[in-house]
């Protein structure tokens, strides 16, 4: 199994100074590339003069993480991509776990270890935790990670278990189903494009696992912190595209009419917190959703599409409203 571990990168010279040490170190057998997404500062030079043996993917421009991995991935050939935030440290024998999942698994088409937090290591990590799953509303959560609230690493989650995405901070694919998908969506530009990705394979019949055996640790916030506004617009923006394009039309269109009041709700929620910002941010995303209805619309998939993708009707019920905060309580296995 040819793995080609391939990090993304914009202006992010300081990160790979601090992270690449650790990639380089402990993914023997794996091949090691760098995208650089047009970057300004010197982070060609960086890995010109530092690592040699990494292969360099020059983009033309910043098309964000969707259309960088898009255009890079193209000039790279591996049985595995293992996509990588520029901002993860990895950990030794992180590969052997996630191959021997592939092995044994033959239906995994796409895997995510688990993602702790650098800051605490002993705690998961905000972006995929895990593991992801989304609601009937098509808000997302992860095992280890309800909206805000972060579990404590207690190997509960030291499995192998089908799960629903996995995220873009530490995405293993196999390079054919990657291909078969047409990559990740580009008018997503960056958040919540690997939920649309997975949700998109699984409709076409593949399945997306998790593998507790591998972990990696991530910084996290490195382009946008979890309370940035942009990030909120991009959040709220893009996973109505996702319940758009991979919904049928009958379950779709109740769901986004339902969001919209949800979505209503949780900007007021915003005003009473005095974050302006993210208030605007909801209603930005909306106004953006609804001029690009048509478009998305249009990108609906032609497969049958998979009508049970969710496994609770409501997070934002059971998170605010009955104070569920850990996965485990949530949805019992």
């Amino acid at each position: 199994m040819k793995i080609a571990v391939v990090i993304l990168n914009w202006n992010g010279e300081a990160l790979l100074e601090r992270f690449l040490p650790s990639v380089m170190e402990y993914s023997e057998g794996a091949d090691i590339y760098v995208v650089d997404n047009a970057s300004t500062d010197g982070s060609v030079y960086f890995l010109k003069q530092h690592y040699p043996t990494i292969g360099i993917v020059q983009n033309a421009s910043n098309g964000g993480f969707a259309k960088g991995y898009n255009d890079g991935l193209k000039n790279i050939e591996a049985d595995v991509f293992c996509l990588l935030n520029s901002d993860v440290e990895v950990t030794p024998n992180w590969l052997k776990p996630i191959k021997e999942a592939f092995n044994n698994l033959p239906d995994a088409s796409i895997i995510q270890p688990k993602i702790l937090d650098l800051n605490q290591k002993d705690y998961f990590e905000y972006a995929g935790a895990a593991g992801g799953f989304i609601d009937m509303f098509g808000y997302p959560f992860c095992r280890g990670r309800i909206f805000q609230t972060i579990e404590k690493d207690e190997g509960q989650y030291d499995d192998i278990k089908e799960v629903f995405w996995a995220t873009g901070a530490c995405m293993f694919i196999k390079s054919e189903v990657f291909s078969e998908l047409e990559g990740f969506d580009e008018d997503y530009f960056a958040h919540q494009e690997e939920i649309d990705l997975c949700w998109r394979a699984k409709n076409a019949g593949h399945k997306v696992y998790y593998v507790g055996q591998s972990h990696v640790y991530h910084l996290g916030g490195s382009t946008l912190s979890n309370m940035n506004p942009k990030k909120t617009y991009l959040n709220f923006r893009n996973s109505l595209y996702s319940i758009t394009k991979n919904l049928p039309r009958k379950k779709a269109l109740p769901i986004i009419f339902v969001r919209l009041l949800l979505d209503g709700i949780a900007a007021v929620r915003f005003i009473f917190q005095l974050k302006f910002d993210h208030c605007f941010a909801i209603l930005k995303a909306h106004l953006s959703f609804y001029v690009n209805f048509i478009k998305m619309y249009r990108k609906r998939e032609k497969a049958n599409f998979l009508l049970k993708y969710h496994i609770t009707t409501s997070i934002v019920w059971s998170y605010f409203v009955h104070q569920v905060n850990n996965f485990n309580i949530l949805v019992k296995d």
